[in-house]
């Protein structure tokens, strides 16, 4: 007999239908220990951020490269709470290039909004990536946090369009990232803060203005993005990445940013910060900025069970040997209903 019974899908339709947006999280915390200590706290974060501030219709989407039981638990737990649409598994660190090669082409949304596992979400943040993404025809990745050392490399598209000049684009150079936000981002990424804007204390921003495309006022852009976070169409991505394997862990962003530029896209941020690079430790200001906005943080009570940390098994299934018991019983029903 080639078949017992009749599969429950045949004839059924599913009234699920992929949102524009997926939002596609890399996630790799090999143990909490040393250098990763406070990480299973920062992703904590971030995603109670994520799931507070992002309003508009999306997919969730988290790839996770590797990492230890505890992380991988979290994920599950969130991904049977329905709060990952998406969750992806490697065994194994395939590095963060390889992990875009898979994430993005499985992605189903038209665009992919794209952030590193410790990357804080602002209120409206979506929205205003997708008016900057939206507004400029050659917008290629758009981030959310301005950032000075991001505009010095593959920019030539940038230049071309400063020397060419584009209909309705006025473009002017100021002062525009604020200090704050260049200290910050310094300090997330192990740099001193003063060093930083010392050496970049006579930068200048370059700043795009175009009229909005529904006719009221105007949407600005910095001309800079970072490949910590983005958002950018799923198609110009996957023209960007690169067709071989490589192998390395990490590196490769800067080809990836110079493969986005040489295909003669922009890479654009935000003027205002709708997002905030972490690290790994949850400073007193970050915490700060989540407590203003009234985000629970690891410390508050209720978190880890509200955010999946310590999400409880059916009662069932906490009885010891359940699980063979139950798993037994299925089979005898299948056989009573089908054999």
């Amino acid at each position: 007999m080639a078949r017992v019974g009749i599969n429950p899908a045949r004839g059924q339709v599913s009234s699920y239908r992929p949102a524009r947006v997926t939002v596609v999280m890399i996630t790799y915390i090999p143990d909490l220990s040393g250098y990763f200590e406070q990480r299973l706290q920062v992703l904590q974060l971030v995603i109670a951020s994520l799931q507070q501030h992002t309003k508009l219709p999306h997919d969730v989407m988290v790839f996770d490269n590797g990492s230890c039981s505890q992380v991988v638990d979290y994920l599950q737990d969130l991904h049977q709470a329905g709060q990952i649409d998406y969750l992806l598994l490697s065994q194994q660190n395939i590095g963060k290039i390889g992990a875009f090669r898979i994430a993005f082409s499985a992605a189903p949304g038209e665009i992919v909004a794209y952030n590193d596992d410790d990357v804080f979400f602002y209120p409206d943040w979506l929205e205003a990536h997708l008016d900057v993404l939206e507004s400029f025809s050659t917008a290629g990745l758009v981030s959310g946090l301005p950032v000075r050392d991001a505009a010095r490399h593959a920019h030539r598209s940038l230049d071309e369009l400063v020397a060419q000049g584009a209909p309705g684009i006025s473009i002017t150079r100021q002062r525009r990232i604020p200090d704050e936000w260049e200290a910050d981002w310094a300090v997330s990424t192990g740099r001193d803060p003063q060093a930083h804007l010392q050496a970049t204390q006579d930068h200048l921003d370059l700043v795009l203005e175009i009229a909005n495309s529904n006719g009221s006022g105007s949407v600005e852009a910095i001309g800079s993005a970072n490949h910590f976070q983005f958002v950018a169409y799923k198609r110009v991505l996957l023209q960007a990445l690169p067709v071989q394997w490589s192998g390395k862990l990490m590196g490769q962003m800067v080809e990836f940013d110079e493969a986005v530029d040489s295909l003669g896209y922009l890479r654009l941020s935000t003027t205002q910060r709708y997002t905030r690079h972490i690290g790994n430790l949850l400073s007193p200001a970050i915490l700060q900025e989540a407590q203003d906005l009234d985000l629970q943080t690891p410390s508050s009570p209720g978190f880890a069970q509200r955010h999946g940390a310590a999400a409880k098994k059916h009662w069932l299934l906490r009885i010891p040997g359940a699980r063979h018991i139950l798993v037994a019983t299925y089979k005898r029903l299948f056989d009573v209903l089908y054999r």
